[in-house]
């Protein structure tokens, strides 16, 4: 089963609760009865017409509410800026093949792990299982620039990482509600351990940030198509990682045991590479998803984050990780 969810619907956590209205805890779950339904009818232009005017209207008194209250605004507005400067201004994305005009087509690579690995590690470095992931990443990156015969001795690249900004029960999140966190990469690190360590250390004090909505500065019409315009040249970040708590335990689907989930990330702009993971039932699974001509190597990123969480488990004992597909 594969489902595709536009953004402007849901954010990674609300897309996990929308796929969760198909599935049920048990493989017998009672019968819900049919409600009738008939879709709505399009709206008529008339009504576009009102629902534009009455948005409009609402931006403008938003605006007043904050003109008659300028020291709760410049709060804000002081109080996002250190994210806002992580992510615009704190220094450029190194210049690497890995950001390249991206074109429809997309390869996939699979890396099989587990929550309690993932976990383990995390616990023997103090950090977190996010710190794990961004590690083992830092590892297949190396891997694939090197491969590349690219230059990766002290290199450190950007990569943007979603944090959700929500509060309360996952199962019920809807829409987007979602910042946005620059995490540096130091890739010329050999050392696993030393990489995590790092990488740990400094998204400890990011976290610490005050950031603002992903969508804040899109609402202007102006602001997204300069967006647009620019993401295909963007040297923000080299790489775009997404980690989404799925659910803990097994579910089904018409009866039928849901075995394993992959989270396919979107691409944009000039990164032609992104990651996502999403635990589901112990199991904590990455999908590499690239573009299918700027990155036919894809499967060589995938063995190095495979062999970065190898090294990582090492010190920790562990039994072996699952290949990939």
């Amino acid at each position: 089963m594969f489902m595709k969810v536009h953004h402007a619907i849901a954010d990674g956590v609300a897309g996990v609760a929308t796929v969760g209205a198909f599935l049920d805890a048990a493989p017998a779950a009672a019968d819900v009865p049919v409600q009738p339904w008939t879709p709505a009818a399009p709206p008529s232009a008339h009504e576009l017409f009102e629902d534009n005017l009455r948005r409009r209207f609402d931006a403008l008194g938003r605006a007043f509410a904050t003109l008659i209250r300028p020291v709760t605004a410049l709060r804000r507005v002081r109080d996002a800026l250190p994210a806002l400067r992580e992510t615009f201004a704190e220094e450029r994305a190194p210049r690497t093949s890995l950001n390249r005009p991206i074109g429809p087509a997309r390869r996939l690579a699979v890396v099989r792990s587990s929550v309690d690995r993932a976990g383990e590690i995390a616990a023997a470095h103090d950090a977190t299982i996010n710190d794990v992931l961004m590690a083992a990443i830092g590892g297949g990156l190396h891997d694939l620039l090197r491969a590349r015969g690219e230059r990766v001795d002290d290199l450190v690249l950007r990569a943007y990482v979603p944090v959700s900004l929500r509060q309360g029960q996952r199962g019920r999140a809807e829409g987007n509600l979602d910042g946005m966190m620059v995490v540096p990469l130091p890739i010329g690190v050999l050392d696993p351990v030393r990489r995590l360590q790092l990488i740990a250390a400094e998204t400890t004090e990011r976290k610490k940030m005050n950031r603002p909505r992903a969508g804040t500065l899109l609402r202007n019409g102006v602001i997204q198509r300069v967006v647009l315009r620019v993401m295909a040249h963007q040297r923000w970040a080299n790489a775009y990682v997404a980690n989404v708590p799925g659910p803990p335990v097994p579910l089904y689907l018409a009866g039928a045991l849901l075995l394993e989930v992959f989270p396919v990330v979107p691409l944009t702009g000039n990164i032609t590479v992104g990651v996502g993971a999403l635990s589901y039932a112990g199991q904590f699974n990455l999908t590499a998803v690239a573009d299918r001509d700027a990155c036919p190597d894809i499967d060589v990123f995938a063995r190095g984050v495979r062999d970065a969480l190898q090294a990582l488990a090492a010190p920790t004992r562990m039994t072996p990780l699952a290949s990939g597909a």
